[in-house]
């Protein structure tokens, strides 16, 4: 187990490296001149040539990144290039929050979905149909559109929940669920479909094998054999979808904590990236994409406790 968990650790840091390395690059190459528009539009030569010289924009591109690589190392991500605030304050000040609306999102997709696609393998009919509708709503529906829809209905037209705003936990609990219940519905309805959908697909090839007919023949309830033993068998699939869409819920809730106001990475994200702030996003990327390989791990771990020949592999 331990040569298993350090190999996919290793993995893991190597995405990272990538992951930020492609990033780094190709974000200063995508901007333009960050130094003219930092000291403003207004600004003389001499100006943007204080701001080069300062941030070292007057470095070769190789040399910027192996000088932000070996600061990242020991932890120092810089400041932002616009705000002068610490990198590390400026992303751990709004973590909780996005952190918090994927781990809602997640598991509420995890409940839903598992019960739903058990289901609809065990009872088919109109569940059946039900599951194949949501996944099919969930891969064409932009999910901005499912927030927006969520306002209208819900906020504006039932009056129901506050339309944008955050309340933290401190200030009231009753007033942070109400707050953030319409954004963890809107990314669990674009990801609760496919998850039915493969764990209703696994049952029912689990449901086919020869054991589950054994069981039966010993007068097992119906019950027990689901529950006990093909869900069991058949969450394989089921765990890797729901680690992949624990990722796609992290990028869509960029969109969504700027339709409701959530004071998370989202809009901390799309402000830096239009900026071309590289130290802040460089950060967000690599805070989001460690928390990516944790979760990443903690499935490959949880496989492998359900199915040894993971292990062995």
């Amino acid at each position: 187990m331990l040569s298993f968990l350090a190999k996919r650790l290793v993995s893991g840091i190597g995405l990272l490296a990538v992951l930020t390395t492609l990033t780094y690059f190709m974000l200063r190459l995508g901007t333009g001149d960050v130094a003219q528009t930092i000291a403003g539009q207004s600004a003389g030569p001499e100006q943007v040539a204080l701001i080069e010289s300062r941030f070292g924009l007057d470095q070769p591109l190789a040399s910027q990144f192996l000088d932000w690589a070996a600061a990242a190392v020991t932890g120092d991500f810089g400041r932002s290039w616009f705000t002068g605030q610490l990198v590390t304050e400026a992303v751990t000040g709004r973590l909780a929050v996005t952190v918090t609306l994927a781990i809602g999102s997640v598991a509420l997709t995890a409940v839903i979905g598992v019960v739903l696609g058990a289901l609809a393998a065990t009872r088919r009919g109109w569940l059946d149909r039900l599951v194949q509708i949501l996944a099919v709503i969930g891969q064409a529906v932009p999910g901005f559109l499912v927030a927006v829809g969520l306002v209208l209905v819900f906020a504006v037209q039932l009056k129901l929940f506050p339309a944008t705003g955050y309340v933290r936990p401190g200030d009231s609990l009753g007033g942070w669920a109400m707050s953030i219940l319409l954004p963890v519905a809107a990314l669990t309805i674009g990801s609760v479909g496919g998850l039915a959908q493969q764990v209703r697909g696994s049952m029912l090839d689990v449901l086919r094998k020869d054991y589950v007919r054994t069981l039966r023949s010993r007068g097992l309830s119906r019950g027990r054999i689901v529950y006990r033993h093909v869900l069991r068998n058949a969450a394989g699939p089921g765990l890797s979808v729901l680690g992949l869409q624990f990722v796609i819920i992290l990028g869509a809730s960029v969109v969504v904590e700027q339709i409701f106001s959530i004071p998370g990475l989202g809009p901390i994200a799309l402000t830096s990236t239009m900026q071309g702030d590289v130290p802040l996003v460089m950060g967000i990327v690599i805070v989001t994409g460690a928390i990516v390989v944790v979760v990443n791990l903690i499935v490959d771990l949880l496989q492998a406790f359900i199915n040894p020949k993971v292990r062995m592999s």
